[in-house]
């Protein structure tokens, strides 16, 4: 794999590739996909559906961003908006797709918002950071309160979608992934940085610097115990 190619997400590109997998085949005429850094997880479905696919971020550097990454790509539209408040007409979407963006102290708000833009029957596909342990040291709950991440215990994952009514697909643990995640992210977003002008390159920095305390936290301080990432397919019950 590409370091070009990579998906600079918790999950790299398994989490697309998962999908791919599983709905081989499918009609996906609207697609929503939700997180800052999601343009490539765009192309692909892109290419793999013939989607159209709208990305959300919520903060104006994402979105200058994502606009730059995504300036020669066709069928692709990036909005800022609050993950938990889109303008989006209800049942819009056929899918939608978040990796690892939206473990957030907002989530139950999130998800009742991804419920009324999604179609019924219509597939959601979650990367969600999860807490290995029920009870976490103070340096991964420090983790937690900067990105303000609220993480579920992770066998707790399929029963909080279940009482949401969400039926569940598959699921796979990308916990392996975290590793690799933070090793190659550093790398990669550094040398983006590299090439960018002042004004871009501060928002990549303060990306950069946040990465370094997570990544040290998890590679040197063993947070890799208490943190993972499981993947599932889902979809929205009919009502």
């Amino acid at each position: 794999m590409e370091k070009t190619e990579l998906i600079l997400l918790p999950g790299l590109n398994r989490q697309v590739r998962f999908l791919i997998q599983k709905l081989n085949g499918k009609s996906l005429p609207n697609v929503l996909v939700i997180g800052s850094f999601s343009e490539l997880v765009a192309n692909k479905i892109v290419n793999k559906f013939g989607s159209n696919v709208e990305i959300i971020v919520e903060d104006y550097e994402s979105l200058i961003n994502s606009k730059y990454i995504i300036r020669n790509s066709t069928n692709i539209n990036v909005k800022m908006m609050s993950y938990d408040s889109t303008d989006y007409p209800d049942a819009h979407f056929d899918l939608v797709y978040a990796q690892a963006s939206i473990s957030l102290t907002n989530r139950n708000k999130i998800i009742k918002e991804i419920k009324r833009v999604l179609k019924p029957g219509g597939y959601f596909c979650v990367g969600e950071i999860v807490s290995l342990e029920k009870n976490v040291p103070r340096f991964v709950q420090d983790i937690y309160d900067n990105s303000d991440l609220l993480p579920l215990f992770g066998e707790d994952l399929e029963k909080y979608y279940a009482e949401r009514k969400f039926n569940l697909i598959a699921k796979e643990n990308l916990s392996s992934t975290l590793k690799e995640y933070f090793s190659v992210s550093i790398e990669n977003y550094n040398n983006i940085a590299d090439k960018l002008e002042s004004g871009e390159k501060s928002f990549y920095k303060k990306v950069i610097n946040k990465i370094k305390h997570e990544s040290n936290a998890y590679l040197k301080l063993g947070a890799d115990k208490y943190i993972g990432l499981i993947a599932m397919l889902m979809t929205k019950e009919n009502s």
